[in-house]
C-alpha cells in the first residue's frame, strides 16, 4: 500500500501551522497492543482519517506492525484503503440505505451488518454480482447504537443462515460494544458480556460458526481479558492515547503519543496593562506585556470551549490561551519573556520536553482526546516521520 505519507490526507498548502506524527510511534503502539491482545487478532481502527492522523500513513504503518485487520466506519473509507493499495482484511460497518454494496463486495470489504435491511441488500448486490459478501452480524448487547436487538437476534440469524445457504454472504464473523469499558467495573461490563456470550451460543446452536467473535475496543484490549475473543478492535491506543483514566494513562499503558500540534506566532506585540484581549474582553491585561498572536483557531478545530483555558508552550513555559478563541487566530500573554515573531508554539504533543497533551486540551475543552485529535481540520498540514 502507498503510504501517501505527503498529502493524502492534506488539503492545505504549507503554512505557518503543522502536526507532526511519529509513525514510529503507531508500530509500537499496535505491537503493544498485539503483546496484550495474546492469541487474538488485531483490528486497527482507522476511521476518521486515522483519527486525524492520516488514513493511509497510519494504516500503512499499522500494517507494518503486524495489524491483520483495518476498521472503518464508512465505506468511501474502505474504498480509500483499496485505492491506496491495501488489499489486506478490512472491516466497514456504518451505512444508510442505498450504498454501493457491490462495488465493496467486489473489492473484497467486509461489512458489517446491524439490521435486518442491511443483510437483504448486501445479500441482493452479491447475487446481482454473482459473488458472495463477507459479513459480521452485529449484536446489540446494551449500547443501544448500531446492531440487531437481542429481541431481533433469533430472526437475524435465522435470515443470515438462509443468504447462506443461497451462496450471497460468508458469515466471517459476529460482534458488538461496548457502552462502559472505559469503566471496567461498571455492571453494564459484565452484562454486555454475558449477552454476547449468549448470542454467540445461539448462532452456534443454528450452525452459525464465524472465523471471528469480537467486542474488545482499546480499554476492553487492556482491562477486559475475557472481552478479547478472536480479534480486538483498538482505536484510540493506536494513536498513542489511553481510552481513560480508569483503564491508566499512556504511560502506564505502554503507548507513545503519535501527534505533535505546533505553530509560529504571527505577532508579538507589546501593550500596556488594561487592554481588552480578544472578542468581549474576556481578558484584560493587568500590567504592560506581551501578547503574541497564534495563526489557528476553531476553524482549525481549537475549540472555543478552551477559550481563557487552552495550554500552550511557549517562550519556555506554558500558558493559557488570553481571552477567546477566533475562528482563525488567539492570543497568549507572555508577560516580559522574550517573545517574536516566528517564534515556534506547541499546543500538544507527547509531554516529553514539557508541552501539553492531548488529555490537558480535553480536560480544557471539557470534553475526551478522541475529539480533540479528531477535529483537526485540513487547513493543518501533516508531516510524517518515523517511516518504516
Amino acid at each position: 500500500m502507498s503510504s501517501g505519507a505527503t498529502g493524502d490526507s492534506v488539503a492545505a498548502a504549507a503554512g505557518p501551522t503543522w502536526i507532526d506524527i511519529d509513525l514510529a510511534a503507531i508500530r509500537a503502539n499496535v505491537h503493544r497492543l498485539r503483546e496484550v491482545a495474546g492469541q487474538a487478532e488485531l483490528m486497527a481502527v482507522v476511521k476518521a482519517d486515522g483519527y486525524g492522523h492520516g488514513l493511509i500513513p497510519v494504516s500503512r504503518a499499522a500494517r507494518q506492525a503486524g495489524a491483520g485487520w483495518l476498521g472503518v466506519a464508512l465505506l468511501a473509507e474502505a474504498r480509500q484503503l483499496r485505492a491506496a493499495g491495501d488489499q489486506g482484511p478490512v472491516l466497514a460497518w456504518l451505512f444508510a440505505p442505498g450504498e454501493d454494496f457491490a462495488t465493496a463486495i467486489a473489492e473484497r470489504i467486509d461489512l458489517g451488518v446491524g439490521a435486518a435491511w442491511m443483510l437483504r441488500e448486501i445479500a441482493d448486490a452479491a447475487r446481482r454480482l454473482g459473488r458472495t459478501a463477507r459479513v459480521h452480524l452485529k449484536v446489540d448487547t446494551g449500547l443501544g447504537r448500531n446492531g440487531v436487538s437481542i429481541a431481533e437476534w433469533p430472526a437475524m440469524l435465522e435470515a443470515a443462515t438462509v443468504e447462506v445457504d443461497r451462496g450471497a454472504i460468508e458469515i466471517v464473523g459476529m460482534w458488538s460494544h461496548f457502552a462502559y469499558a472505559d469503566s471496567p467495573t461498571h455492571p453494564t461490563v459484565a452484562a454486555q458480556l454475558s449477552r454476547f456470550n449468549d448470542a454467540c451460543a445461539a448462532a452456534e446452536a443454528v450452525g452459525i460458526r464465524p472465523q471471528l467473535r469480537h467486542l474488545a475496543n482499546s480499554a476492553a484490549t487492556f482491562a477486559l481479558p475475557d472481552a478479547r475473543f478472536d480479534l480486538v478492535r483498538p482505536g484510540i491506543s493506536v494513536y498513542g492515547i489511553s481510552p481513560g483514566p480508569e483503564v491508566g494513562n499512556a504511560a502506564d499503558l505502554g503507548l507513545r503519543p503519535a501527534m505533535t500540534l505546533s505553530t509560529r506566532v504571527a505577532v508579538a506585540k507589546r501593550v500596556p496593562a488594561g487592554s481588552g484581549v480578544s472578542y468581549g474582553h474576556e481578558y484584560v491585561t493587568e500590567r504592560e506585556t506581551t501578547l503574541a498572536l497564534l495563526p489557528l483557531g476553531y476553524a482549525e478545530g481549537i475549540h472555543r470551549r478552551a477559550s481563557g483555558r487552552g495550554p500552550v508552550l511557549l517562550a519556555g513555559r506554558r500558558r493559557p490561551v488570553a481571552g477567546r478563541i477566533c475562528m482563525d487566530q488567539f492570543v497568549v500573554d507572555v508577560g516580559d519573556d522574550q517573545c517574536a515573531a516566528g517564534d515556534i508554539a506547541v499546543l500538544f504533543g507527547p509531554g516529553n520536553h514539557g508541552e501539553p497533551t492531548v488529555d490537558d486540551w480535553a480536560d480544557a475543552c471539557d470534553t475526551i482526546p478522541y475529539e480533540v485529535v479528531t477535529s483537526v481540520g485540513p487547513r493543518i498540514r501533516r508531516q510524517y516521520s518515523g517511516e518504516g
